[in-house]
């Protein structure tokens, strides 16, 4: 599981890597495990890694699912971590208060700055859930969130398009629990210090998986 979540890997490139090892199991196995156990591990990592950063940054992405689009809605904060997502069919003031809540609930409360592009979808929702962080839209300022949005476009790619928004909802949950679990920022640290923290990542994922 941690090889398919962690990497841009098939189920049966999955396989082959765990033959070379000695471990033969099939690739249906393997998608069977990972619908069954990742969103447990994902919530074992979120509650391991707690309340996160208190600036905001929203913005969405269309997805095509069976030909229909969707729109994925994501949420980072000022570190890049991501807070939480959102797979929704509609692109409006009620899609955005519904990703609001659920923000709010898994951060266990409001963030100090709320960062959005211009549209009027997110100023109302932030109007009508009386949210008192300050919102900005300046230009370039929500490019952190706009980021983060290329390691799902990705995965998107090589899976050939999601089958279903659940799929989808399910997929990218545990996909962005997994990476910010794993996410160092090697490039501000020393070469020691950067093994430390990688080797803090899979003690901390030997914990989510095996206390679940």
């Amino acid at each position: 599981m941690w090889l398919y979540y962690r990497f841009t890997l098939s189920f049966r490139d999955v396989e082959d890597l765990l033959a070379e090892r000695g471990v033969t199991v099939s690739y249906e196995a393997i998608r069977l495990w990972c619908r069954k156990f990742g969103p447990a591990y994902a919530r074992n990592l979120r509650r391991r890694q707690g309340r996160l950063g208190d600036v905001w940054h929203l913005d969405e992405v269309f997805i095509r699912v069976r030909g229909e689009r969707y729109y994925l809605c994501r949420a980072v904060d000022q570190d890049g971590d991501v807070l939480d997502i959102l797979v929704t069919r509609r692109r409006d003031a009620r899609a955005a208060k519904r990703f609001f809540r659920k923000l709010l609930k898994g951060q266990g409360g409001s963030p100090w700055q709320l960062v959005t592009d211009k549209l009027g979808r997110y100023a109302a929702a932030h109007r009508d859930l009386g949210l008192t962080a300050a919102h900005r839209t300046g230009r370039y300022e929500n490019n952190r969130a706009e980021v983060s949005h290329q390691h799902s476009r990705g995965r998107e790619r090589h899976m050939r398009r999601f089958k279903s928004a659940g799929q989808a909802q399910r997929f990218l949950a545990v996909h962005a629990a997994i990476g910010n679990a794993f996410r160092v920022a090697r490039h501000r640290l020393q070469a020691i210090h950067y093994r430390l923290c990688r080797e803090q990542a899979f003690r901390t994922w030997d914990l989510a998986t095996c206390g679940s």
